[in-house]
């Protein structure tokens, strides 16, 4: 029970598809550790469907549909929460899409819309909660980001990476303002993981296979297998608990040692 008491806020909780992604899995995780989950997502059905494993397992999850695109849902969002439970403990900004492309290829809209989903959302999510966390000089700010913003992936996608790159910035600008209040803010950096999320958008970078595209990002890793979804949401929870207490500002990879790697 490492969050006993503890409420999660969990935006992007639910999965793109059949399976396990990243918010899903974390929010699961949350939950089977003590706390009560206010899950967030874009997909009302994908939503449901963590609060139900979260009820079906004995645990408390209230879901809530939010386009993190639009400004005036983020803050109804946090205070859709704080009205439910009281308070904001632990805050997870998940939510991301990714686009295949560099600069000359993707449309300047799509440019816009990937920023203002995957970093703009996390910095509105950030500002409408850390309010609530001073309050109570206590709370764990939890940003995915990619290992992407640091190495290139074998084929372009630039605007992902420049969102995931905004990320880790933020989060440590965040995490060096409000140490003195109680609060960290920390971000993951998922290697090659074998979520939902990475079969619509990346199967075409790898030839349209979706087999191919797995067994070829598999031997990539050191491991010789991508990462799932919870080995994030265990690294999420070491950030989210007390047991980091003294860890702020760090970008941190899940990704099987591929970090490591020249070329």
């Amino acid at each position: 029970m490492r969050l006993k008491d503890r409420i999660a806020l969990v935006f992007g909780a639910g999965s793109s598809g059949p399976g396990w992604g990243n918010g899903k899995a974390s929010a699961a995780l949350y939950a089977r550790e003590g706390a009560r989950v206010f899950a967030v997502d874009i997909d009302p059905a994908a939503v449901e469907e963590t609060k139900r494993v979260i009820d079906d397992e004995g645990g408390a999850c209230i879901a809530h549909v939010t386009d993190v695109a639009d400004p005036d849902q983020v803050s109804d969002a946090v205070a859709a929460c704080v009205r439910a439970y009281g308070t904001v403990d632990v805050l997870h900004n998940n939510v991301g899409i990714v686009e295949v492309g560099g600069p000359v290829e993707i449309d300047v809209a799509h440019w816009d819309h990937l920023l203002d989903v995957n970093a703009r959302a996390m910095f509105l999510a950030c500002k409408h909660v850390l309010p609530v966390m001073e309050a109570r000089r206590r709370g764990s700010i939890v940003n995915i980001s990619s290992l992407v913003a640091l190495q290139y992936a074998g084929f372009p996608q630039v605007s992902y990476a420049a969102s995931k790159g905004a990320i880790i910035s933020m989060t440590r600008n965040i995490a060096l303002q409000y140490a003195p209040r109680g609060i960290r803010a920390n971000c993951i950096l998922p290697g090659l993981m074998n979520t939902p999320l990475i079969v619509k958008p990346l199967t075409a970078a790898y030839g349209g296979d979706v087999q191919q595209m797995i067994q070829r990002r598999d031997a990539q890793c050191p491991t010789g297998r991508m990462g799932t979804a919870w080995d994030v949401a265990y690294a999420a929870l070491f950030l989210a608990s007390d047991e980091s207490q003294y860890i702020n500002g760090v970008a941190l990879p899940v990704d099987g040692g591929l970090s490591l790697r020249f070329a």
